[in-house]
């Protein structure tokens, strides 16, 4: 009788030989988890009159640990600098970031996230904010050390396929 793991994999088209079954499972469900904030956030580019790529120069400014430049928004999203240069135009266009010159050396510009955007798209994401909550209260505090450890270590992985 197939499991489903069995189903899973048979689905995706894989050898089940290649990998253990929790791999295809967890290979599903960030799959899975990946497309609900994709829909999430493609209905905000939609709102918002932004391209998806737009939404993700977004999350790497508000992410970033310092101020975010052109060139380093170019790096994370693997983009032209053309391609980059545009969509810091639309994004600054729509009133969502603001381009600031560093006064030491003119030619560097920072990028931030707008204030008042901000709020816009914290509105937005308010519902998966509260999904992560809800999920997050399931587990106990040495469960989600567990999970953020692993959540880092699949980020570090995935960096480093750039």
């Amino acid at each position: 009788m197939a499991t489903r793991d069995d189903t899973q994999q048979h689905a995706a088209g894989g050898d089940r030989q290649e990998a253990p079954a929790g791999l295809y499972t967890l290979a599903a469900h960030l799959r899975r988890m990946n497309g609900e904030i994709n829909r999430l956030a493609h209905a905000f580019a939609g709102e918002q009159g932004l391209h998806a790529t737009d939404v993700q120069a977004l999350a790497a400014i508000l992410d970033a640990d310092g101020p975010m430049t052109p060139g380093g928004l170019r790096e994370h999203l693997g983009l032209t600098s053309g391609a980059v240069t545009a969509c810091v135009d639309r994004l600054e266009r729509a009133g969502h970031i603001r381009r600031v010159r560093e006064s030491a050396d003119r030619r560097v510009v920072h990028l931030y996230y707008a204030a008042d955007a901000r709020e816009t798209a914290r509105t937005h994401f308010r519902p998966l904010a509260q999904a992560a909550e809800a999920a997050r209260s399931r587990f106990s505090d040495e469960e989600l050390d567990v999970v953020l450890r692993f959540l880092a270590a699949m980020n570090e992985e995935l960096s480093a396929l750039r």
